[in-house]
């Protein structure tokens, strides 16, 4: 039985052959591209290719939500806004808006459709631009709720109404789904509530189930048909489980897919991360987790910005600690997480740049962001 649940990344523009070798490797799935790994649309493309040329199933992913966290800014790539950018078109807050919106904005619901419209033409115009140079997914839409204490989470927020959210994301789900691309929602079940950054140390939320169901999670059960992917915070949510999130099978089996009936792709938060790093007390290393989070439902795991470290000496420790794993009986291959793998790859052919350039889906699209 083959899975392959590996998403690991690069360190240049291009692929080396331990790089190749990696990416060939039955157990890695897929690749994670930043900001590094750009120079050009010419060389991106070219990038993927290479990629695809390893294995063709083979899953291109990329942070690309808009405002701070896009990876490709320059050499056509439009300048996306942060999704706070919509909640507040959504409010009825100044933005700039497509020529006749100002004078129905007197009318209910006026300024919502405006930010929806809007939203879906940001997710047309994030996904037809990556697929356009060979990339697959884009781990978006933030889910997570704006309290306004969180600087990690921040303006990449919709807004505090988790009900605005559900909206907005579910139209801008819609727009990657017209450029052919899947979505991953995150950070389940809601990393906006607690200030302290995942990246650096572990998170503690204090709130009951009641609260989180309410509030931060209810956009993952209202969006629970639409959703591709969900990606759980590195948080400890203490009243329900010591581990995070995406080390517990209480949050994931039990919550998301039973509770909330979420049947697509799980994917790990970066396992480099502080908040990935420590486990019932104990410091591990990125085998012990990545072995926790599969073992707690996650189908993907993600390693971020090692190949950059001691020539990438973590990802091979990953590799052969996972094929030791599955040698010694210590984790089992799921058919049901390669399928779900495989569902996020796109089914259409990718958009050509400068036909998607000429094309008035686009340009219509382009007069629609904020």
């Amino acid at each position: 039985m083959q899975h392959a649940p590996l998403i690991i990344d690069v360190a240049g523009t291009g692929l080396s052959k331990t790089d190749k070798r990696r990416l060939a490797h039955p157990l890695v799935g897929g690749i994670i591209l930043f900001g590094r790994n750009w120079e050009s649309r010419a060389q991106l493309s070219k990038l993927c290719r290479q990629i695809k040329k390893v294995r063709s199933d083979l899953l291109i992913c990329v942070d690309h939500e808009g405002g701070r966290v896009q990876r490709f800014r320059t050499d056509g790539f439009t300048h996306l806004p942060p999704m706070r950018a919509l909640g507040q078109m959504w409010l009825g807050e100044p933005a700039p808006g497509p020529e006749g919106v100002g004078a129905a904005a007197d009318l209910p619901g006026a300024a919502a459709l405006a930010a929806c419209r809007a939203a879906t033409a940001c997710g047309y115009v994030l996904a037809a631009e990556l697929r356009a140079c060979g990339v697959d997914l884009s781990f978006t839409p933030v889910l997570d709720l704006d309290y306004g204490g969180s600087a990690v989470i921040g303006d990449r927020a919709f807004a505090g109404d988790a009900r605005i959210v559900s909206v907005l994301a579910q139209a801008l789900m819609h727009g990657l789904l017209q450029a052919g691309m899947r979505n991953c929602g995150k950070h389940f079940p809601g990393h906006g509530y607690v200030a302290a950054d995942s990246h650096l140390e572990i998170p503690l939320d204090e709130r009951s189930l009641a609260d989180i169901l309410a509030a931060d999670a209810a956009p993952y059960g209202w969006l629970q048909a639409s959703l591709d992917a969900v990606m759980p915070a590195h948080v400890v949510y203490a009243q329900i489980d010591s581990r995070p999130a995406g080390f517990s099978a209480r949050w994931i089996e039990g919550i998301l897919r039973q509770q909330l009936g979420f049947g697509g792709a799980v994917f790990s938060d970066d396992l480099s991360m502080a908040g990935a790093r420590r486990l019932d007390g104990q410091e591990i290393g990125s085998t012990e987790a990545a072995l926790a989070a599969l073992q707690a439902g996650c189908d993907l795991v993600l390693l971020c910005n090692q190949s950059v470290v001691e020539g990438g000496e973590p990802i091979d420790e990953l590799i052969d600690g996972l094929s030791q794993a599955q040698l010694e009986g210590r984790w089992q291959p799921s058919a049901l997480g390669e399928q779900r793998r495989l569902d996020l790859l796109p089914a259409g052919a990718a958009p050509d740049w400068d036909e998607l350039m000429r094309s008035p889906r686009y340009m219509q699209a382009l007069a629609l962001l904020p």
